[in-house]
């Protein structure tokens, strides 16, 4: 089982950018889509951007376009989330997470290998 291990929390106020890091500790996956989550009032897990692995598609939730921008340099590189003009409501748990399928959408329907979350606090 792949071990996904997020990095780069913190604590920033308003306006502040974090990049967030998720290193996979087995290179298994050559093709399919790995993505960022987040809880959310009414929701177990808020897709806030996923990928498809190999320079494919990027999806974005509504809430973070233009704001967050997810990259992975190539398949066995660790996945980044870089986040500007954070808000105190983007204060979360975020969890990285990787599947075989692509992805299409944020959805986190599908992905099986889950990291163990890395806290994010913006103040204002």
């Amino acid at each position: 089982q792949v071990q996904l291990v997020e990095s780069g929390g913190g604590s920033v106020q308003a306006g502040g950018s974090l990049r967030l890091s998720c290193a996979a500790s087995v290179f298994t996956y050559s093709s399919g889509c790995m993505g960022w989550f987040r809880p959310a009032p009414g929701v177990e897990r808020e897709g806030i951007a996923t990928r498809n692995i190999g320079g494919g598609s990027t999806f974005y939730g509504d809430s973070v376009k233009g704001r967050f921008t997810i990259s992975q340099d190539n398949a066995k590189s660790p996945l980044y989330l870089q986040m500007n003009s954070l808000k105190p409501e983007d204060t979360a748990m975020y969890y990285c997470a990787a599947k075989s399928r692509y992805c299409y959408d944020t959805y986190p329907l599908g992905f099986g290998d889950w990291g163990q979350g890395t806290q994010v606090t913006v103040s204002s």
